[in-house]
């Protein structure tokens, strides 16, 4: 136990003794040579410790001197350019639009929505677009038949609703189609045939006629007519076959002819 104890001092002092005498306090000549030079400790049986010599050396970056036993770390440097923004550009030009795309399904109605202010009257319409249209005329001048057709003209207004009926020429003009009605009276000549028709455009629709006779009377005739918008209504005299005639004075008045709308047609 105590030779083993003993043993391992021994061993360590016989380790630590130099193997050659005391070193020289001159160096060698390698030393001398490498002195105040660095050169590469790594690896010694790897890459020489000094440089070659080289009778011609070849041209080069590394003419006259060795080339590193390593390789040369290559340096490229790299700039971050997300932080070179720079400041923002103008606005360009709009540019031209596209193609419509395909009209899409139609949506769902909405709910109703609340009732709005009263809008502002419009203008006035025409006098076609009303729903009112009526006449009364008279004639104070009696008329005899002569040897061609006549228009019953008359010369008193009593109602002349948006001037349909046309006093010049003594005809209804139909602005409002629709159903209208019309009534003739007329007052007989004594001894005289009396024969008239009520006038739809050129068609003869109803008569009015009273025969000969020693005393005169009141004769009357009445109509319903549909027309349409630009229809004639008025009243015609028949030509002289034998002699026939109405009776009017200046004082009062005999014959009158009326006319007015029952129901429009708005279709």
């Amino acid at each position: 136990m105590v030779t083993r104890r003993l043993l391992g001092p021994v061993l360590l002092f016989i380790c630590l003794m130099p193997i050659s005498g005391a070193p020289s306090s001159e160096p060698t000549e390698e030393e001398a040579t490498t002195q105040g030079k660095c050169i590469r400790c790594c690896n010694p049986h790897e890459y020489p410790t000094h440089p070659p010599i080289e009778p011609n050396p070849a041209p080069g970056p590394y003419q006259g001197s060795y080339y590193p036993p390593y390789p040369m770390p290559q340096i490229h440097p790299q700039i971050n350019i997300t932080i070179l923004k720079g400041d923002k550009g103008e606005r360009g030009d709009r540019g031209p639009h596209g193609k419509l795309g395909k009209t899409g399904p139609i949506g769902l109605q909405g709910p109703t929505g609340s009732k709005g202010d009263r809008g502002q009257a419009g203008i006035p319409g025409d006098s076609y677009k009303q729903h009112y249209s009526a006449f009364s005329v008279g004639r104070k001048k009696g008329l005899h038949s002569s040897d061609y057709y006549q228009t019953l003209i008359f010369d008193t207004t009593f109602v002349n609703l948006y001037g349909h009926f046309n006093m010049f020429k003594g005809k209804f003009y139909c602005y409002i189609p629709g159903i209208y009605y019309f009534n003739l009276n007329i007052h007989t000549w004594n001894f005289k045939e009396t024969y008239l028709h009520i006038m739809k455009n050129d068609q003869d629709m109803v008569i009015c006629y009273a025969q000969p006779s020693d005393r005169s009377i009141m004769q009357s005739q009445s109509i319903m007519l549909e027309l349409q918008e630009n229809d004639e209504v008025w009243v015609r005299l028949y030509k002289r076959e034998r002699e026939n005639a109405v009776y009017s004075d200046d004082v009062d008045i005999y014959v009158t002819f009326n006319g007015y709308l029952i129901k429009p047609n708005l279709d």
